[in-house]
């Protein structure tokens, strides 16, 4: 489908080049002696394989975050081993960020190991930005997805329901996120919708960071938003967690 689309973006503008030719000709206009060329700066070839790459590694981390977190809270419902955390001397915050704290530092690792191994390593595309920066951007990113993840667990009875909860959250995230679509490309209004999930902005800073070398002074703000929503859902699972536990006592 992506050659498809650019195969057909070579073919108008080469028939709308030559039309614009013929046209000056037949007018009897004269030819301008300065010819517009558009070069790409990070990806001069347009090679496909650049840009979904990379854009593949942050599907992943939100798909991860989200199924392993979620996971985690159901398979111990189900198992009746969340029973025995929510009697033992524990606060709700510190079951859920035992859960956060596993899951981002395994994730993240995995991200930069791919990130340095297979997308610059293996297929030798370059990174313009910092990876560290890249990897403490994502760190954040994943504190709100797996903050979600275990939402979805606490209201989920079961794996199937949290499989079918997952596909109604992580859908509308990944083709809003710019990940698969540019919001260039999207209705205005959509566009501005699209701004309210954190998913945007960690394609937006990942993009920034590691195609056009952007430093922390840049990217600090869409930081801040992804954490500050990550906060908001954090304390929808911990409400969650406190209404299992007096159905539990």
């Amino acid at each position: 489908m992506v050659q498809a689309g650019l195969g057909a973006d070579y073919a108008q503008q080469i028939i709308t080049t030559e039309i614009n030719d013929f046209l000056t000709r037949a007018q009897g206009r004269p030819v301008t002696p300065v010819n517009l060329v558009v070069r790409i700066a990070f990806n001069p070839n347009v090679d496909t394989a650049w840009f979904t790459s990379v854009m593949g590694i942050l599907n992943s981390v939100t798909m991860l975050a989200i199924i392993l977190a979620g996971a985690a809270v159901v398979r111990e419902r189900e198992h009746g081993t969340m029973d025995h955390l929510l009697v033992m001397p524990l606060t709700p915050f510190e079951i859920a960020m035992s859960k956060i704290w596993a899951n981002v530092l395994v994730i993240t690792i995995a991200a930069g190991l791919s990130l340095s191994l297979v997308v610059r390593g293996l297929l030798g595309i370059p990174i313009a930005g910092s990876i560290p920066l890249f990897l403490l951007g994502t760190a954040v990113y994943l504190f709100f997805a797996t903050a979600i993840g275990i939402f979805l667990g606490t209201v989920a009875r079961s794996m199937p329901q949290l499989g079918i909860l997952y596909l109604l959250v992580f859908l509308p995230m990944n083709m809003l996120s710019g990940s698969n679509t540019p919001l260039e490309s999207m209705p205005a209004w959509l566009a501005t919708l699209a701004q309210a999930s954190p998913s945007t902005h960690f394609v937006s800073f990942a993009q920034a960071i590691l195609y056009r070398g952007a430093d922390f002074a840049v990217v600090w703000r869409q930081f801040v938003i992804v954490a500050l929503v990550g906060g908001v859902f954090l304390g929808l699972a911990l409400l969650r967690f406190r209404k299992v536990g007096t159905a539990v006592m």
